[in-house]
């Protein structure tokens, strides 16, 4: 992202704060990236004409500067620059994508590109005229869209449906506030502010005022002085930020909750910022909110300095961040923990660049296919304009998925504080974090929140979110995951369906196909699972990254999570959204059992696709069975679960399902019995749901969910019991089957195999009556149960 910058008394600060944005935001894209900025010191005066060819001729002497040190591939090899001494390997990836000023020069960039013979040609500057216009797409606002709608839906609104006040930062004019402004016919626009302007409309017509708005945006360049002034409500009106003072009616004092009658307009625009709206949409540019605790001096933006709010003092219910740098990290923390909704603006906005990985790898592909002679020019061209709306929806899915990721981690945010701030620290051991630099809580400020039961908030959520994808990316590039032959279909469902219908023998030779995989499975496993899960996982199994990956990869599959998720999602609302989360955490649940499962017990089998056929249909025919093999009082649990959904507004089969999930969480346990002794698996899943309800181990395991966990020491030693109590059930299951009549009914199986236990299970029973006697039980109580489970198992052991 390349910007010209007006900041020219410190646009390095400027380009710093973007650059740590950038790097978040390029989680979800395939290269790494950055910013860069420059500054026009002796600009003409007057003729804008004059202006904009000084400006192009600054921006070319920059694409020069940094192609004549780049790498170039001619004929499929690597050539280094001339006479430049290089320090590091092969590298001939540079793309520039459109930024602040830049907007327009993506045709400008790629000429100086074939002035160079650069190798991705019309590649190198997404955007241009055979490319995908962010701003006609609207791409980069509706990826914020798709934060503002999660956030209120959360929050018990639809805004596609119900109407809702909003504050504007920008014009119709602007590609992200404009574009931002028409995505909903039920936005009440009450007021908005740009560098010239202040715009005031206290009880706006959400119709009308939409049409204006649009017809604002198809204007060639437009200000807020085109606004039609008889669609204003009462007491508005449109202000210059030049005049002394603005006055302010009664509708518009009442908005604001002041009695001044008049306030200068920097005034105005901080009592506006204070005003209590449902959203505020930034779409502007500079800094208007930053921390209690924090200087003007320390957000480095002067030129709104006295327009600038604390986050405690935001009064709307959710900001979203269409415009880079529009709050402090600090200030959205605090807002956040003040109650306020929003990510960051690396969550918010990270459709362009996302839209820009697209076009960029889509034309890497379609031009290696134009210079085989297997397609003209003109029908790549043709090509490329017919998947715009799928290339669109693959990146809207993109921030869909991470703005449910974060919500669903929020949800569980105090429990994982402790695991959150030891993933910190392990990513500050490995230099690849400084907590400081991002604003993430210290240990004295986590054990505070430890003690007020608070966990990482939305925002600081957002950051760790990006970080554990970055660094699992890298990790994941060191090992043979993207070779695995079972992550091929990530390569494919990265690019839209006919591209990959009509040439997927030539995208599996795509030079970025590694990192393009990489990419893919990084990001729904951290969507999924969360940003610490790896971590975790590593610390409970000692496994290696590549097998955590292939766990994951098999487990997902194995119990068809997609269909689950796509199910789920298509709830939205339909159902409140909190029941949704509480569905997901469901899901998320079974997979992690599923994953730590196959960790355990499959680790060694590096094949993906094997692991997923020994064990998928054999979980599909216990699925179908339920509720059949559960005991009576597990049935009654399941109707029982099922009905609390659906008087939420589940759909009944949808409800049982999501029932079942805790059942299944035994799956893989009872397929392996089913496996080793040949017989179905409903009647294998009898037996162990039988000796379950017997021995009343549904029972510990309700008490080992409950243990206090206050510490990782105490995390490991649940995580241990847990683990252990489904290893001795499926053991038992194994024994009772392994010493009856192969034919028998589940019952009958349970009962020969207790009436051969008789002097174990006595000893059994009595403990266990102890333990219920005493209610709720710890770690040693629980200890000496699970021991006594071993010594059932133990006694029949051959």
């Amino acid at each position: 992202g390349l910007r010209w910058s007006d900041r020219r008394e410190d646009f390095r600060t400027e380009v710093l704060g973007l650059v740590k944005a950038q790097m978040v935001k390029n989680a979800v894209i395939v290269p790494v990236g950055s910013k860069g900025g420059f500054v026009c010191k002796r600009l003409p005066e007057g003729d804008r004409e004059a202006v904009m060819n000084e400006v192009i001729d600054c921006y070319k002497t920059f694409m020069r500067g940094m192609l004549d040190i780049t790498d170039n591939l001619v004929g499929g090899e690597c050539v280094p620059p001339r006479e430049v001494v290089r320090y590091d390997g092969d590298d001939p990836y540079l793309v520039i994508a459109a930024d602040k000023g830049t907007a327009t020069f993506s045709d400008i960039a790629n000429g100086v590109a074939a002035e160079y013979g650069f190798w991705l040609g019309d590649a190198y500057a997404s955007g241009g005229s055979v490319g995908y216009d962010h701003k006609k797409m609207g791409i980069t606002a509706r990826g914020a869209w798709e934060s503002v709608k999660r956030h209120f839906r959360e929050l018990g609104l639809n805004t596609q449906t119900t109407d809702f006040t909003a504050l504007g930062i920008g014009d119709m004019g602007g590609d992200v506030f404009g574009n931002g402004m028409l995505l909903s016919r039920h936005i009440k626009l009450v007021a908005a502010f740009n560098h010239m302007h202040i715009f005031l409309d206290p009880d706006p017509d959400p119709e009308k005022s939409f049409a204006e708005r649009e017809r604002l945006f198809r204007l060639p360049r437009s200000t807020w002085e085109d606004y039609d002034k008889s669609l204003i409500s009462a007491g508005g009106g449109i202000f210059a930020r030049s005049l002394k003072s603005v006055p302010l009616s009664e509708p518009v004092r009442q908005l604001l909750g002041v009695k001044d009658e008049r306030l200068a307009p920097s005034d105005l625009i901080n009592a506006l910022l204070k005003a209590r709206v449902d959203l505020i949409w930034n779409g502007g540019i500079g800094t208007y909110v930053k921390a209690t605790w924090q200087t003007h001096e320390q957000v480095s933006d002067r030129a709104n300095d006295a327009l600038r709010v604390n986050g405690a003092e935001l009064r709307c219910k959710v900001f979203g961040e269409g415009g880079n740098l529009g709050v402090t990290q600090s200030g959205r923390v605090e807002f956040a923990r003040a109650g306020g909704r929003m990510y960051t603006d690396s969550i918010d906005n990270s459709a362009g660049v996302d839209c820009s990985d697209h076009e960029v790898n889509i034309k890497i592909a379609l031009n290696a296919i134009v210079a085989d002679g297997d397609m003209t020019v003109k029908q790549r061209n043709e090509l490329l304009a017919k998947m715009t709306d799928e290339v669109a929806e693959l990146v809207l899915k993109d921030n869909y998925a991470q703005t449910q990721a974060i919500s669903v981690i929020a949800a569980r945010a105090p429990e994982l504080l402790d695991e959150h701030a030891r993933f910190m620290r392990a990513l500050e051991t490995a230099g690849f974090l400084n907590r400081a630099i991002e604003y993430l809580p210290s240990d004295e400020e986590i054990a505070e929140r430890a003690a007020a039961r608070e966990g990482l908030t939305r925002p600081e959520l957002a950051i760790l979110l990006s970080y554990s994808k970055m660094r699992l990316y890298d990790q994941a590039l060191a090992t043979d995951i993207p070779e695995a032959p079972f992550l091929a279909g990530e390569l494919v469902s990265y690019f839209p369906a006919e591209l990959s219908r009509r040439f997927s023998e030539r995208l599996s030779a795509h030079r970025l196909r590694r990192e393009i995989i990489a990419t893919q499975v990084v990001n729904d496993l951290v969507n999924r699972l969360g940003p610490s899960f790896v971590f975790r996982a590593g610390e409970i199994t000692g496994a290696s990254v590549a097998e955590i990956m292939r766990a994951y990869a098999a487990s997902r599959a194995i119990f068809d999570m997609p269909r689950v998720w796509k199910t789920l999602e298509a709830l939205d609302n339909e159902v409140p959204a909190q029941t949704q989360i509480e569905m997901m955490l469901i899901v998320r649940g079974l997979l992690l059992r599923g994953v730590q499962w196959l960790l355990r017990h499959r680790r060694a089998g590096a094949d993906i696709e094997a692991t997923v056929n020994e064990f998928r249909e054999g979980v599909r025919s216990l699925e179908e069975s339920l509720p059949q093999p559960l005991d009576a009082a597990g049935r009654l649990a399941l109707r029982k679960r099922a009905k609390q959904l659906a008087g939420a507004g589940v759909p009944a089969e949808l409800a049982a399902r999501i029932a079942q999930l805790v059942y299944l969480s035994s799956a893989l346990d009872i397929v392996s019995v089913a496996g080793r002794s040949a017989l179905p698996v409903p009647l294998v899943a009898g037996v162990y749901f039988e000796l379950g309800a017997r021995l009343d181990l549904q029972w510990l395991r309700e008490q080992v969910a409950g243990l206090t966990v206050r510490n990782n020491w105490h995390n490991l030693a649940q995580s241990a019991l847990r683990h252990d109590l489904h290893n001795q059930q499926r053991d038992l299951a194994a024994q009772a089957i392994a010493r009856s009549a192969k034919r028998a009914k589940a019952r009958d199986i349970v009962e020969q195999w207790m009436q051969q236990s008789g002097v174990e299970l006595e000893r059994y029973g009595q403990v266990m009556h102890e333990l219920k006697a005493l209610g709720q039980a710890d770690f040693p109580m629980l200890s000496v149960a699970l021991n006594e489970v071993r010594g059932l198992v133990q006694a029949h052991a051959d």
